[in-house]
């Protein structure tokens, strides 16, 4: 920590934390009604994935908190169960994350399908624009992503209704100021981020035309926010329905936070992440949240990229942060309960809108044929028509189809050696997601200067998963500025040498 504190950083740090509570304000209190809970259960969370796992996190620049990608998944419970059964899940949830930090798991959730996991988030994106669509009429989200997509025609029919037509407006403003500012800001003021932009353009049309229009509803004091278990909490933790819950929550959190913190790491050249050491930050982060009956948390990439694009340096930047929300709810809880309940929608439709990455698909198709786009496609289509859990599932089921025309060969054996000017390494074999932790660990223990060549005329066959590491890989290492050559490479490894 005291390494914070030297050097020119901390200023950076300290400007980064500012930049990215602002960003992290109105996503909390979004998310939390997108999830069906109250906005203050969504700052809990944030104050305790600055506070907290910022302290403890194996990815120094990633941001944690609530997440939109949970966001469908934490309605489901709240809609089924209640608000309350959230506590022992994300206990539960919460203690398999540190247990499979400490038995060094992290880098499986590596090898999920890059197609799953952004077929996933496409999902998410479609149920968050389609049941936030709603609330931008001051109406409620339907029970499922299908009823919400089959009732927009009624709402647009019902604007003539006058309350409805009012936040409907107020929504408008919230999402065109937003996109607005994004587009034309200037340069002096780029850190300024357009969510907060469009939530206060929002709140000031409501307060100063005074509308009747739903707003945000928080308690008094933080504290009173704060809800413990329940009586019977060993009995719960005992219940399948909660067990069954708790696994698709770590399992799916986990896998969210790690890819997260991969994509942090392509973003600068400074540590990298350990992801062991993530994963048990995150599982503690969860335990308290549970205890403190608040939303699970997750790393997320978008306070994450405006951390890193803000200077940060250190992980001081996402412990201020978390500091900044805290202080920000204890003071000035009379100026949340001024922001519209459609201007958090607005934020939240271009948040989900921005899920749905064509551009990701589009690059699998082209590199790596039609198979992981089908991939893509069915998790997305599964998430949306049926649950999330369903549509992962599904997902990975369809991207070891890849796996059958090499079932009986898919050993792949790596070798490295050192010579005077360069370092070695040889692939042998088939490089799959089932061999993925291993490959990775073993690029990421090579020396980080000096050239590397990489010998792949024994490797028979790489699957998309694998080529997506590798491509990554490379291209960080050779942004450091760490040539990389290829010996050997046809067909798909070709595509990495260029």
């Amino acid at each position: 920590m005291l390494k914070a504190f030297s050097g020119g950083s901390l200023s950076r740090d300290i400007t980064a934390s500012i930049v990215v509570f602002l960003v992290a304000m109105p996503l909390c209190m979004g998310i939390a009604v997108a999830s069906g809970a109250p906005p203050e259960k969504g700052l809990i969370t944030g104050i305790i994935g600055g506070i907290v796992v910022g302290l403890l996190a194996g990815s120094p620049l990633q941001v944690s908190g609530p997440a939109a990608g949970l966001a469908v998944i934490v309605f489901e419970i709240v809609r089924e169960q209640g608000l309350s059964a959230l506590g022992p899940i994300l206990i539960l949830a919460g203690a398999i994350q540190v247990v499979a930090g400490l038995l060094k798991v992290g880098g499986w959730f590596r090898a999920i399908s890059p197609a799953v996991v952004h077929g996933m988030l496409a999902g998410i994106g479609v149920l968050i624009v389609v049941g936030q669509f709603h609330v931008l009429f001051d109406d409620k989200p339907l029970s499922s992503g299908l009823h919400n997509l089959i009732a927009m025609p009624g709402q647009v029919m019902g604007l003539t209704e006058q309350t409805a037509a009012t936040a409907f407006a107020v929504g408008i403003v919230t999402i065109l100021s937003m996109l607005g500012w994004e587009k034309f800001r200037p340069a002096s003021m780029r850190l300024l981020p357009g969510a907060l932009v469009g939530v206060l353009m929002g709140t000031l049309v409501a307060f100063a035309l005074n509308l009747p229009v739903a707003r945000v509803v928080v308690p008094e004091s933080i504290v009173a926010a704060v809800t413990l278990p329940e009586q019977g909490l060993l009995a719960q933790l005992m219940n399948p329905t909660i067990i069954t819950t708790a696994i698709a929550i770590a399992f799916i959190a986990s896998a969210e936070t790690l890819l997260s913190a991969a994509a942090v790491d392509r973003m600068h050249d400074g540590v990298r992440t350990n992801y062991n050491k993530e994963l048990s930050a995150q599982g503690v982060g969860n335990l308290l949240c549970g205890f403190a009956g608040a939303l699970p948390m997750t790393g997320v990439i978008v306070r994450s990229s405006a951390n890193v694009q803000a200077g940060a340096k250190t992980r001081l930047s996402a412990i201020l942060h978390g500091v900044w929300i805290l202080g920000f709810v204890a003071l000035l809880p009379w100026l949340l309960r001024e922001i519209p309940m459609a201007a958090l929608a607005g934020i939240l439709v271009v948040t989900g809108f921005r899920l749905v990455s064509v551009a990701h698909v589009k690059h699998l198709l082209h590199r790596y044929g039609p198979l992981p786009a089908v991939v893509w496609a069915a998790t997305l289509i599964c998430v949306v028509a049926t649950d999330l859990l369903t549509g992962v599932l599904v997902g990975i089921g369809l991207s070891m189809l890849e796996l059958l025309p090499h079932a009986s060969r898919l050993r792949l054996k790596v070798e490295d050696a050192a010579r005077a000017d360069a370092h070695e390494v040889s692939l042998r074999g088939t490089a799959t997601f089932l061999t993925l932790p291993r490959l990775s660990a073993k690029l990421e223990a090579l020396p980080t200067a000096g050239l590397i060549i990489l010998n792949v005329e024994r490797l028979g066959h790489i699957d998309h998963t694998s080529a997506e590491m590798l491509r990554e890989w490379v291209e960080r290492r050779r942004g450091a500025g760490a040539p990389v050559e290829f010996f050997g490479a046809t067909g798909r490894m070709r595509q990495l040498v260029a």
